[in-house]
């Protein structure tokens, strides 16, 4: 992604609570909260594991520009305990098939979840709007005391929120799932958070775990928040 488009995302989350009357508070303090050792040491994965799958991110962006640097400009790859989560949009179907063959051959790499659609790149006030909505979901996760936040990572593309994570318990992550799907201009979530209850780190298979959920009538109402937590892939709208 161009520095041009990263400065714009990041202006439009600083700048949208204020135009839209939001809580910029609660978007500033989400994305306070996302960094720090402090912040990953309370991770479920711990300051080592966040290491680690930063270590192989770096790796899987490195690999796309040795290969095809035309892969890096509108991907991104988000990597949780090794369970790679690939986004964004490629021209053709040759190039979404080489960049997760590419990233499924990195070291660390314990599986791919492959969500690059084959589409124009986004536009720059696209690519913006998807920041607001990771921040302002982010922010709801840390202000919901019935979810433990830092062990989920949000990444927004074309108004898909894509969650990846652990959580505790099935209750926590239809509140997660929740908070995601009653945020405006979502279109539709997609889970890749793994339901490990009192589990350490590493010791739980990464079997897929998506789950696509299309936005409802809001709180409160009597629709299910989320799928079961067992499907194997994500099913289409």
């Amino acid at each position: 992604m161009s520095s041009a488009r990263r400065f714009l995302r990041l202006a439009f989350v600083l700048a949208a609570p204020l135009a839209t009357g939001g809580c910029a508070a609660a978007i500033v303090g989400g994305l306070a909260a996302a960094g720090g050792a402090g912040y990953a040491a309370n991770q479920e994965r711990g300051v080592g594991g966040t290491a680690n799958d930063f270590k192989i991110k770096t790796n899987v962006q490195n690999a796309w520009i040795k290969a095809n640097p035309n892969l890096q400009a509108d991907l991104n790859v988000t990597v949780y305990e090794g369970r790679t989560l690939l986004t964004g949009a490629v021209p053709t179907p040759q190039m979404k098939a080489e960049a997760k063959d590419i990233a499924g051959r990195v070291p660390g790499v314990r599986v791919v979840y492959d969500e690059i659609e084959v589409a124009p790149p986004e536009s720059a006030w696209r690519s913006a709007k998807d920041a607001w909505i990771s921040a302002r979901v982010r922010s709801d996760l840390v202000f919901n005391g019935k979810v433990r936040s830092v062990n989920y990572t949000v990444e927004t593309v074309n108004g898909s929120v894509y969650l990846i994570g652990s959580a505790r318990s099935q209750a926590e992550l239809d509140q997660a799932t929740a908070a995601a799907r009653y945020t405006p201009d979502v279109k539709r979530v997609v889970s890749y958070v793994e339901i490990r209850p009192g589990m350490p780190p590493g010791t739980q298979p990464a079997a897929p775990q998506a789950a696509e959920t299309a936005p409802g009538p809001g709180p409160g109402s009597n629709a299910p928040v989320a799928a079961p937590t067992t499907p194997v892939e994500v099913q289409k709208l």
